[in-house]
């Protein structure tokens, strides 16, 4: 039986104009057109018998008609009305009464077009129950991820496809407090049941470390006070050793572009390593590596060797005319590349890279911690952290766009190399991403690498069963080749015009006036449009079971305390340590 019987007394209006999925409903009584709101749903009658059509209310117009405005009939259908009381209309979907077995089925296509002087009816009271519970029950055949409840009725489920939107990658916005990463919890949540959950969450500020249970997995990059602890994966801490970064991050780091001599600073460097990692290949054992071998070949090398070699040409003095020695073709062109190796060499900051424990430069760790990161749920040893999550918070912040894509870049690079029957799909949450894939990059830039990856993993990483969530506050500052591939977009309060402006152009045309409820969303409101969604809509997101660590501080009701707080004698020692642990 269909949910939906209307009267023909019940009718808003009828149909004047078509537009391919917009409709223009003409409402002739009053009294009708008071009761029908923006953003809400509608049906209207279908010229084949058991569907409706399914639209959402875009726009009202009433105003006094214009006789001159006639004259425009003929561009616009809605200039020839003496009075012009009208309800825009965008066409989401079709309700079929009856398919095969099945009553009342939703569809997201339009499976006939609209007919001028067709019924149009408001969607309310126990019909739009009724219509909800078929959402509920559709959504929730396919791969289901339980976000919260739909604003419009709070006992109908809002189900996301899981495939989706992992497939087709998702953004994730909203300004500070409006429940960004309350939602993101959420969405963790719901994977972390699952038996080959695997995900990587890059936790930019440590605020997703309440998310503690066996299901997930804590590491954090390894901060000053680790060098020489020989703290491994095992202890929750990640190095990133320097012979995992590719030929562009190395020239990022050690040639200073601006320099004269920077092309043979370039040459050099990447004639010296070369040949460094060269020599760590055994003929016998490695002969399949160094018949393809490259710079960017992930092989450990002895970078104190280079350092060396360097300095040697550096200094180099070569025979001369009459017996006499005389400057070598490189002798002290290569002194700032030198320095800034040292500098980088020596930094504390940066032990994680170029210090590493020693079991970090064997040949056998790369498999090692590839498959920790890569590795689903059920493949770990321990059965347990099918959700990774990588603790970047002492990581100095001229160098996180490098070290985040670095990580990206493996993960994507062993995807692309595995058999497609022996690849296990991994999602990657790039929290505060605007961090380390920024609209304006910096040209020659760590930047420009770390945004040169995203960019390839967003057009890419469906192939090789990559996806992405990208995760900010400020989408206006996120590169927006990154946003282009985003086909799903959670979307919580955003209160800045420029934010505002880069979601709507991400929302289809049709849904153009969707946008303008950004900034009036609730705390844990989010509109939510995309492939993994069966109705474009407003959702109350339900509560994660471990909350972040991001809740707004109080202000007035901690100066209203009567007793102290003061932390400043731990947190000198911190900075001074350089860890928090």
């Amino acid at each position: 039986m269909s949910i939906l019987d209307f009267k023909d007394d019940e009718s808003l209006g009828k149909i004047i104009a078509v537009d391919t999925a917009t409709v223009t409903v003409r409402v002739d009584e009053l009294e009708r057109l008071k009761r029908i709101q923006v953003n809400r749903l509608t049906a209207i009658r279908s010229s084949k018998a058991g569907q409706h059509l399914i639209g959402i209310v875009s726009r009202i117009t009433r105003k006094a008609g214009d006789e001159t405005a006639i004259d425009g009939a003929e561009e616009d259908p809605e200039a020839a009305l003496p009075e012009n009381n009208l309800v825009r209309v965008a066409l989401i979907g079709t309700l079929v009464d009856k398919e095969g077995l099945k009553e009342n089925v939703f569809k997201r296509t339009l499976e006939t077009v609209p007919e001028i002087d067709a019924d149009c009816f408001a969607l309310e009271g126990q019909r739009l129950t009724d219509f909800m519970q078929v959402i509920w029950q559709v959504s929730g055949d396919g791969p289901q991820l339980d976000l919260g409840r739909y604003a419009l009725d709070e006992d109908a489920r809002a189900f996301l496809n899981g495939n989706r939107l992992f497939q087709r990658h998702a953004i994730v916005v909203g300004s500070t407090g409006s429940g960004k990463s309350y939602t993101t919890a959420r969405l963790l949540d719901q994977i972390a049941g699952l038996p080959q959950a695997n995900v990587i969450l890059f936790d930019i500020h440590g605020e997703y470390q309440t998310l503690d249970s066996e299901e997930f997995r804590h590491l954090r990059i390894a901060g000053p006070g680790d060098i020489g602890q020989d703290r491994q994966m095992a202890d929750g801490v990640l190095h990133l050793p320097f012979w995992l970064l590719g030929y562009e991050a190395l020239v990022a780091l050690f040639v200073d572009r601006s320099d004269q001599n920077a092309p043979n600073q370039a040459m050099l460097m990447t004639r010296c390593i070369t040949d460094a990692k060269r020599a760590m290949l055994d003929p016998a054992k490695h002969a399949d590596i160094l018949a393809n071998f490259t710079i960017d070949s992930p092989v450990p090398f002895d970078i104190d060797g280079v350092h060396k070699q360097l300095s040697d040409l550096n200094e180099q003095m070569v025979p001369g005319a009459n017996n006499k020695e005389k400057q070598g073709p490189y002798f002290d062109k290569l002194s700032r590349l030198i320095a800034r190796f040292e500098a980088k060499r020596n930094d504390r900051r940066l032990g994680f890279i170029f210090q590493p424990p020693a079991a970090c430069m064997d040949m056998d760790w790369l498999s090692e911690v590839t498959h920790f990161l890569i590795g689903g749920r059920g493949s770990q040893a321990d059965g347990k952290g099918g959700i990774k999550i990588i603790n970047f918070s002492e990581v100095p912040s001229d160098i996180l766009p490098l070290m985040v894509s670095l990580i990206a870049r493996l993960i994507f690079t062993v995807s692309q190399w595995t058999p497609p029957d022996n690849r296990h799909p991994i999602a990657l949450f790039c929290d505060e991403a605007h961090l380390y894939i920024p609209e304006r990059a910096s040209s020659e830039s760590a930047d420009e690498i770390s945004v040169g990856i995203f960019e390839r993993i967003a057009k890419e990483g469906r192939k090789y069963g990559v996806g992405l969530v990208v995760i900010s506050q400020r989408p206006s500052e996120v590169n927006r080749t990154v946003l282009s591939q985003c086909n799903n977009v959670i979307a919580m309060r955003l209160t800045n015009g420029d934010d505002q402006s880069v979601i709507k152009r991400l929302l289809p045309d049709s849904l153009g006036g969707f946008g303008d409820l950004l900034p009036v969303l609730d705390i844990g409101e989010a509109l939510v449009v995309g492939d993994a969604s069966l109705l474009p809509t407003r959702v109350v997101v339900s509560e994660p079971r471990f909350k972040p660590n991001s809740a707004t501080v109080n202000f007035w009701d901690r100066w209203s305390d009567a007793a102290p707080v003061a932390g400043t004698e731990d947190a000198v020692l911190s900075w001074r340590r350089q860890s928090n642990h």
